[in-house]
């Protein structure tokens, strides 16, 4: 009776066994299925999507100047070349100042500063400017770039000025055949030029062949253009003008056509409603390797030639090799 009873508990105990055994291999996966699909009868689902990268940060936008307008005083060269055209927005950019530029001669521009009534000066007369300097009126004068002067005048050149060999003979000779020249006649750095060449040569010039425009440079051209006389351009504006004349140049390369332009800040201690600290910031830009490399190659795209040479760290005795 007992061994019946034994049986019976160990049968009981081995069924138990294999019933617990059938359940676990219902449950194992079968070789090269997921686990997943045999537990549930259904194919597995997919990896989730990897989460959408960050779209990146927006560049901050530099915080506003407490006084945000910057008044710039520079020479009609530097907008009718279309230089400024970049440099201002890019400046306006990444300074947050709002520049507004008043585009007259050197002369002009040099009074506004004298007066207080710019805060930052491009000029490109130096002996002009350094009274200025001396009197206070302007400091941290710094040498940007440079370009040259050239006489252009109508192709066939009926004044000979073609092969002198000075700016100051070939405004000579000018005179002596009474030939067409147009001046600006505003005091500009240009202007300024002109007049120190013509006494160079001994010349006074005067007479119905001396015409003045009293305008800047572009329109001396056009005038010059219109009547086929000489006259005295910058070499940027000439190049920035050249597809739309007849005139060429006719005499080059002379020492005294050097054409230096400077920055500078008009002085706040001197005039207290000058922005001073948006002035500074004007120089400074001016200065930038960056920027400099824009005046490097300015003009050259669409000129085939540099219409400015960068000279940002460099003094004027370097430049003239003195």
């Amino acid at each position: 009776m007992k061994r019946l009873h034994r049986f019976v508990v160990l049968a009981a105990i081995m069924a138990l066994i294999v019933g617990c055994s059938g359940q676990q291999a219902s449950t194992d996966p079968q070789p090269g299925q997921p686990q997943q699909e045999q537990q549930t009868g259904q194919p597995s689902s997919q990896p989730e999507a990897p989460a959408e990268p960050e779209a990146p940060a927006e560049p901050e936008e530099p915080a506003a100047p407490e006084n945000p307008e910057v008044i710039l005083a520079t020479t009609t060269s530097t907008v009718d070349t279309g230089l400024l055209d970049v440099l201002v927005p890019m400046f306006e950019e990444r300074t947050g100042y709002i520049v507004k530029t008043i585009s007259v001669g050197t002369g002009q521009a040099l009074k506004l500063g004298e007066n207080g009534e710019a805060d930052v000066l491009l000029v490109h007369a130096p002996e002009s400017e350094k009274p200025l300097v001396e009197s206070g009126a302007v400091i941290n004068r710094q040498l940007v770039m440079h370009n040259d002067y050239v006489i252009i005048g109508p192709p066939d050149d009926p004044a000979g000025v073609k092969g002198t060999a000075t700016a100051a003979e070939g405004l000579k000779k000018i005179a002596e055949a009474e030939a067409i020249f147009i001046s600006r006649g505003d005091d500009s750095g240009t202007h300024k030029k002109e007049r120190s060449l013509w006494a160079a040569a001994g010349v006074e010039p005067g007479g119905q062949w001396y015409q003045e425009t009293g305008q800047g440079m572009g329109a001396t051209i056009n005038v010059a253009n219109e009547k086929l006389g000489y006259t005295l351009s910058d070499r940027g504006t000439y190049l920035a003008h050249k597809k739309n004349i007849d005139l060429e140049v006719v005499l080059e390369g002379d020492t005294p056509l050097l054409n230096i332009y400077h920055v500078m800040q008009v002085n706040p201690e001197k005039w207290p409603m000058v922005n001073g600290e948006g002035a500074a910031a004007f120089v400074d830009f001016m200065l930038e390797d960056e920027v400099q490399e824009i005046i490097r190659t300015f003009g050259v795209d669409k000129y085939g030639e540099p219409l400015f040479f960068p000279d940002g760290g460099k003094t004027e005795e370097e430049l003239l090799g003195g």
